[in-house]
């Protein structure tokens, strides 16, 4: 049964090479009721410009319940319906949004059934480790593969270029410490944006000290994930500040 819900994107996650669609990125957000949706697959990079969402951005689409996924908050989106509808912009809005979702730990959101989460971690420590020529030759030909299968009706992609770091998060929750390996899309994206008018250091330092300082005095706010295949393991999909709702006025 096809259905049409209104999502404020909070997940885009880095580009993955997909057998069945070439090259998808998985996105999640809030429904209007405030439930989870995770929307797959988006073919991010074929997206016309009207169509292209960014975090926040309130997206409409049609969906139906995907054959495979049998995590709850799974949507099977009909790509070509999304509209991009309007944003959350205020920092009010935000926060109760974030509220509403919120959850003390990755371990308190498995015990809810729950696939997606949204946690304030505290204790963070953004670290990298530089990729081998070989590590990132890998995953350059796995999208190139991809690449070569797309249909005449796809437009072609500049080439994926992965990002020359590994970059991983330490942090602790309401269950204890933890430490993932950050898979957002906008973290590597900055990378190689700054990297084309400063120098290496400095990018990492920058997105160190946005991390654990700039936005932990907003109010750092962690999104999670699970992985289909690997329920058991959760990926850091979303680093960005919302400030606390008691610290925000309504008006």
């Amino acid at each position: 049964m096809i259905s049409q819900s209104c999502v404020t994107i909070l997940v885009k996650a880095s580009p993955q090479p997909s057998k069945k669609h070439n090259e998808t990125v998985c996105c999640a957000g809030i429904d209007e009721y405030g439930e989870w949706k995770r929307l797959f697959p988006i073919r991010y990079r074929q997206l016309s410009g009207e169509k292209e969402f960014s975090r926040w951005d309130i997206v409409s689409c049609k969906y139906d319940r995907p054959k495979t996924d049998t995590r709850i908050e799974s949507c099977r989106v009909h790509e070509e319906s999304i509209e991009i509808s309007g944003a959350v912009k205020r920092p009010a809005e935000k926060s109760a949004l974030i509220e509403r979702v919120l959850v003390d730990s990755e371990k308190q959101a498995i015990s809810n059934g729950a696939s997606l989460a949204v946690i304030r971690p505290t204790n963070v420590d953004f670290r990298w480790k530089r990729r081998t020529t070989s590590e990132i030759d890998k995953v350059r030909e796995a999208f190139i593969q991809q690449a070569s299968q797309l249909s005449l009706l796809d437009k072609e992609l500049e080439a994926y270029q992965p990002c020359p770091f590994e970059f991983t998060m330490r942090y602790t929750d309401g269950s204890g410490p933890h430490k993932k390996t950050c898979a957002d899309w906008e973290t590597s994206a900055t990378y190689y944006n700054l990297s084309k008018r400063m120098d290496e250091k400095a990018v990492l330092r920058h997105l160190q000290n946005t991390y654990c300082e700039s936005y932990v005095k907003r109010g750092l706010v962690f999104a999670l994930g699970n992985m289909q295949k690997r329920p058991q393991t959760w990926q850091l999909l979303g680093i960005f500040p919302v400030e606390e709702l008691n610290q925000v006025s309504l008006f």
